[in-house]
């Protein structure tokens, strides 16, 4: 796939990038240029390859499930401003 000026332009425009008449040429050759390593990437074989998040083998450490801490509304409602009960008061935004 090779792009012309008139394509750069049109993806200038869609990325809402002014750029000069002067300059289409050469920018049409660096995204011809990025399309074709896309295009050699895409040949690569990679059956059999599993997909990563990381280039280092890792696992990340595991907790166990428990709860150990909560019921501790007394603790959380001191930080309040106002409070009614066990719950915050906040001011009406809405009228």
């Amino acid at each position: 796939m090779s792009l012309t000026r008139e394509d750069v332009r049109k993806i200038a425009f869609l990325a809402r990038i002014r750029i000069a008449d002067d300059e289409l040429d050469s920018l049409a050759g660096e995204l011809n240029n990025i399309i074709g390593w896309v295009e050699q990437l895409s040949k690569v074989d990679t059956d059999g390859v599993e997909p990563m998040t990381s280039v280092a083998d890792m696992t990340l450490p595991k907790r166990v499930d428990a709860v150990t801490d909560g019921d501790v509304a007394e603790k959380v409602l001191a930080n309040a401003p106002d409070r009614e009960g066990d719950f915050y008061t906040v001011p009406k935004v809405v009228e």
